[in-house]
């Protein structure tokens, strides 16, 4: 899988126009410059993004205390492309499974 499946969940879900062609890097920085705005001037609306994303509270709180000298942003940012890369996967898992039925099976 290239990053352009990852690109276009994280543009969807965050209502964002990366571009496609982005590195995994790039897509990392871009996204933690946007979550330090959001931190700074749109607290509510990262965490209403947090949470429809399903990224774990425990896990950023752990996190950010663990690694204080470390950018929020950064680290936020790497949460959300780690789960929406297991969203992918699990998409991919179950598409897969799914493809074991008869046509007469399937609803």
């Amino acid at each position: 899988m290239g990053n352009n499946e990852l690109v276009q969940q994280i543009n969807k879900e965050l209502a964002l126009e990366l571009p496609d062609k982005i590195s995994l890097q790039e897509l990392q920085t871009h996204l933690a410059v946007y979550l330090n705005d959001l931190i700074q001037h749109h607290f509510q609306k990262l965490v209403s993004l947090l949470y429809r994303i399903d990224v774990s509270e425990a896990k950023i709180k752990s996190l950010l205390s663990n690694e204080p000298d470390k950018n929020a942003g950064d680290i936020i940012a790497g949460l959300i492309i780690e789960r929406q890369l297991q969203k992918i996967k699990t998409r991919q898992q179950f598409k897969q499974d799914g493809s074991d039925f008869d046509e007469e099976e399937k609803w």
